[in-house]
């Protein structure tokens, strides 16, 4: 089937990126006017991108500041007011009469959380004005303006109206707006959720849902952050099994809020029966999933029926299953937010840090992945979507269709990856859940994720995850992984004592091998001479030697450390320091910003990223002929994260301090009414100051300073002269 090629009107003299000021940008519906980029204008250029991909309406049926007489509710006078976005029926000219939807932004609201409370339709209507101000435009627009829609940004207000009964016209809460094609399927106002889990989900509206759900759960039902999360996960759990199941073709979806009920307020009833199927749909998981003992008899929904009906509504409307592995990655870590917390000195590693070491050690397919302090599972769930995106076909040569199928058949492939190939282990049970259910979500597999002691496997440890894990000695065993990426847990108040010392002391036949676990005296000369056995070690380091006794000779290790152990002039420092040469060559050693953990973790930490590769037997002995080997490593100071300590962004500015702009001509390809199509725009954005951004963002253009860029030019040059390259 071709795919059309969505007319764009002609450029002369087009405006570049860099003569615009500051407060400047292109509108995405024209894709090459110029407009002022004020935070209302941030916000309503973030919804006209959603309508296009969320509802398929086409950006040449939009216009904004449509000027309208509305007629004021409490006073009756008239008053001219001019609708935010207005969008009229699919190629009539842009006159009230045609108007279809409207949609109303406002200021972002002064907090740093939206609160979202859960309402009746009745009280919202008769007592939130901002219904009653859509209720009102959408009346003034004329009798064919079907839908209304009013955001902040931090929280969302449907509006349908209904005309079924004669002179008695009312506006109706929807959970969602239909998609261009269902509005011209359905006579009545009907929410998305009618053809449930038909659309992939826009990143911006998926993360305000996510945000909205979790934070419902939190003010509505009294329940504190972290029980909120895991209510919420087991929502999100049904949801992804029912699509399993519809798209198996085994029944008709059961995640939905109401699918006949159109005409009416969605009621007591409604909810009540959707809560029930939801719990029914959880019940069908938890017995699916019996046999990787991940729930137990403490797994229940415990929300209301109103909390219940609300989620629904809020996420009926989405294909999670079909939504792509980057935007379900960034949604989810929304998800997470500061939830979790470990007490075994635990924190997240930020996403920029997880994609630059995933990056640099590049899974391939067929390897496997391992992370023995896996946390909520940032390591595994980028090293599935880097895998994913091996898989992606230039836009241009596919339709919708091809699409979809396309990324049924690479879903199951991804599950096939993560059930055989990528693999998790942590000491918390939580974190371990939480990492095991992030995979199950992504790729409908539960995936590996073992509740175990990772510095005693396989050797001992009582946890229940150890047995599971101990299945699995071909793939995880010491000296059989692939890629081992992790951040594992630092301090010296959390320093490992007792028998799993001697683990790192002795090998399995009870033969003295290299270890960190000594204590380290320096002689005179500047030597280093081992000491007594340590009665202590702090548990970055034991991760050190355990990382480099888990990969196979030839493998890679990414880790993050703390900088100390990288640079303290410390005897038992410097040991470790030789252990890791003796053992691997180094790829890259990269120097943290403190605003990464600050911001993304709220820990004030300097840490370092290392990525590592383990010597093979031959390598060694390379070297013990002709002396240590002389080779370039890559080396990097990350001076800026992005953001500063308050989380707020920073952009890269010239020597006069204007904002510097990179832009380009941008081709999408773009679903409008059902129909396949390519749209070329003008895009302008402010380069964020940020040398850990991912090498597939970086910008057309751009010469400012980016690691995993400088990384790749690194290994381009010097690729020649890396001893594990050599040959021999």
């Amino acid at each position: 089937m071709p795919i059309a090629q969505l007319e764009a009107p002609a450029l002369t003299e087009p405006a570049r990126p860099n003569d615009l000021a500051d407060t400047e940008d292109f509108d995405y519906i024209t894709g090459t006017t110029v407009i002022r980029l004020s935070e209302t204008e941030k916000l309503r250029q973030s919804v006209v991108r959603a309508l296009v991909d969320q509802y398929g309406i086409d950006p040449r049926d939009m216009a904004v500041d449509v000027p309208l007489h509305v007629t004021d509710p409490e006073g009756g006078r008239p008053r001219r007011r001019r609708v935010s976005l207005a969008v009229f029926e699919h190629g009539r000219p842009h006159e009230q009469e045609y108007i279809r939807r409207v949609v109303v932004t406002s200021a972002r609201p002064r907090k740093n959380r939206a609160s979202v409370k859960i309402r009746s339709y009745p009280h919202a209507h008769h007592q939130d004005d901002r219904a009653g101000e859509i209720s009102a435009i959408m009346q003034a627009a004329g009798p064919a303006c079907r839908y209304g829609l009013w955001t902040d940004g931090d929280d969302l207000i449907f509006i349908g109206r209904d005309t079924t009964s004669a002179g008695n016209e009312t506006f109706l809460p929807l959970t969602n707006w239909p998609t261009a094609v269902a509005h011209q399927r359905d006579t009545a106002p009907a929410p998305a959720s009618r053809t449930t889990g038909s659309t992939p989900a826009n990143e911006t509206m998926l993360r305000l849902a996510f945000r909205r759900c979790r934070n419902a759960i939190h003010v509505n039902e009294g329940q504190p952050q972290d029980a909120a999360f895991w209510q919420f996960l087991y929502v999100l759990l049904a949801k992804f099994h029912d699509e399993y199941l519809v798209r198996a073709g085994k029944r008709e979806t059961r995640f939905h809020l109401h699918r006949d009920t159109a005409d009416r307020i969605p009621g007591e009833a409604d909810r009540s029966t959707a809560a029930e199927r939801v719990k029914e749909l959880f019940g069908e998981l938890k017995e699916r999933y019996a046999h990787y003992n991940l729930f137990d008899q403490t797994d229940e929904l415990s929300l209301s029926d109103q909390a219940l009906g609300f989620l629904v509504g809020e996420l009926a409307a989405y294909s999670l299953c079909t939504t792509p592995l980057d935007t379900l990655t960034t949604a989810y870590h929304e998800l997470f937010g500061d939830t979790l917390s470990g007490d075994h000195g635990q924190y997240f590693t930020p996403a920029s840090v997880v994609r630059l070491l995933v990056e640099i050690t590049a899974p391939e397919p067929g390897e496997t992945v391992l992370d023995p302090c896996c946390g909520t599972g940032g390591f595994l769930r980028e090293s599935l979507a880097a895998l994913s995106r091996r898989h992606a076909v230039a836009a241009a040569l596919l339709t919708t269709q091809e699409h979809t199928r396309l990324a049924a058949a690479h879903h199951e492939e991804l599950s096939r990856n993560a059930q055989e190939r990528v693999f998790g282990a942590d000491l918390d049970p939580m974190m371990a859940r939480a990492a095991a259910f992030a995979v199950m979500m992504l790729t409908g597999s539960v995936g590996n994720t073992f509740h175990m002691d990772s510095l005693a496997f396989p050797t001992s440890g009582s946890l229940p995850g150890l047995p599971d894990a101990r299945r699995h000695l071909d793939r995880i065993g010491p000296g059989a992984v692939d890629v081992l990426l992790t951040n594992p847990p630092f301090g010296s108040d959390i320093s490992v004592t007792g028998p799993v010392l001697e683990l790192f002391r002795t090998g399995p036949s009870q033969v003295e091998k290299p270890s960190v676990a000594f204590s380290w005296i320096r002689e005179k000369d500047g030597t280093l001479r081992r000491g007594k056995p340590a009665s202590s070690v702090v548990p970055e380091k034991l991760f050190v030697q355990k990382a480099i006794e888990w990969v196979r000779p030839g493998g890679r290790i990414g880790m993050v450390l703390p900088n100390g152990i990288l640079s303290n002039p410390g005897a038992d420092d410097e040991a470790l320091r030789e252990y890791i040469l003796d053992e691997c060559w180094i790829m890259a050693s990269i120097d943290l910003p403190v605003e990464s953990f600050l911001v993304g973790a709220g820990v004030n930490v300097l840490t370092s990223a290392l990525a590592l590769r383990k010597k093979t037997d031959q390598e060694k002995h390379r070297e013990r002929m002709h002396g240590p080997a002389d080779y370039p490593v890559f080396m990097a100071v990350a001076e800026k994260g992005g953001h500063d300590r308050r989380g707020k962004p920073l952009y890269v500015r010239d020597g006069h301090g204007n904002l510097v702009a990179g832009g380009h001509e941008e081709t999408d390809l773009i679903t409008v009414r059902g129909a396949a199509n390519l749209r070329t725009v003008r895009r302008r954005a402010f380069i964020l100051d940020d040398d850990l951004r991912s090498a597939r963002k970086f910008p057309q253009g751009n010469d400012q300073p980016c690691i995993i860029t400088a990384y790749h030019a690194f290994v381009a040059r010097h690729d020649h002269e890396f001893p594990w390259n050599s040959g021999d």
